[in-house]
């Protein structure tokens, strides 16, 4: 039998409670099954019949399937073949994440968890953020942005009432954590630990960070170290020594988030400020 080599899947080593599986170009049907886990994904090529809870909908690129533990589901390819990423996600941890989440805008709630309540979405804010998980869980070098970016999903999936919600009064907590972030600039950060000192659950130290700074705490973390970068680098520091300097997994990581906020390479920047 020929070997399928069209979907691969992984483990994140970031949130070790999310398996991903990729298909890539697949043309594989399936029986009706169920997972005990969450799952939701992106089409990302090609369409196909997906029927879920006794509905059939005809799903295609951009479009978001999300399924609750236990759910018969099928979901194939019409005609030629598609691509997809879909995410698994223990049970148990997304019904503590929804708890985090939900208890803020409903005293008292106590649910082990919430079932999606769509089998399909076409939200662009739910496809923003679910393409910023894929993004952080298959960039695999911060734990914190992944884990930021799975909250997101999940409050717009989950909650959808954005994040305009009371001006926060906790602004020296929030301030305290962003100390301990630019003191330990190059320490790899947990949410957990983050709200700890600040006091506060996760769900409440993102959204108070984001409404005081303007960016999440690892985007903020991301465009210090960037700031700091464009000095040593006019400095005429070697490119891979700022890269280890700033706690970069290597230089083409650094390179890549630095052309990422200045849309020039390390190299071209630090042309202009120094001679050969």
């Amino acid at each position: 039998m020929k070997k399928d080599t069209t979907t691969q899947f992984k483990q994140s080593t970031l949130l070790p409670w999310v398996e991903m599986r990729v298909a890539n170009q697949s043309r594989a049907c399936y029986e009706a099954h169920s997972h005990d886990e969450f799952s939701f994904g992106i089409i990302e090529q090609g369409h196909s019949d997906y029927k879920n809870r006794h509905r059939v909908n005809d799903v295609r690129v951009g479009d978001i399937v999300t399924i609750n533990p236990a759910d018969v589901h099928s979901c194939n390819p019409k005609g030629n073949t598609w691509s997809y990423s879909m995410l698994f996600v223990d049970t148990l941890k997304m019904g503590e994440i929804q708890r985090d989440i939900l208890q803020h805008a409903h005293r008292g709630y106590s649910q082990d968890y919430t079932p999606f309540k769509n089998d399909l979405e076409r939200s662009p804010l739910i496809q923003t953020r679910f393409l910023a998980l894929l993004e952080a869980l298959i960039d695999d070098n911060s734990p914190l942005k992944a884990q930021v970016a799975f909250y997101d999903f999940i409050e717009s999936s989950f909650w959808q009432h954005g994040l305009s919600a009371e001006k926060t009064q906790r602004e020296g907590d929030v301030l305290r954590v962003r100390e301990k972030m630019l003191d330990e600039l190059t320490e790899i950060h947990q949410l957990d630990s983050l709200a700890e000192e600040a006091g506060m659950s996760r769900y409440q130290l993102i959204r108070a960070f984001r409404q005081r700074f303007g960016l999440p705490p690892h985007a903020y973390l991301m465009d210090e170290k960037i700031k700091r970068a464009k000095v040593l680098l006019r400095e005429g520091k070697e490119i891979s020594a700022v890269a280890f300097e700033l706690g970069f997994s290597d230089q083409a990581h650094f390179q890549r988030h630095f052309k990422k906020k200045l849309a020039v390479t390390p190299k071209y920047y630090q042309s202009h400020f120094t001679s050969d």
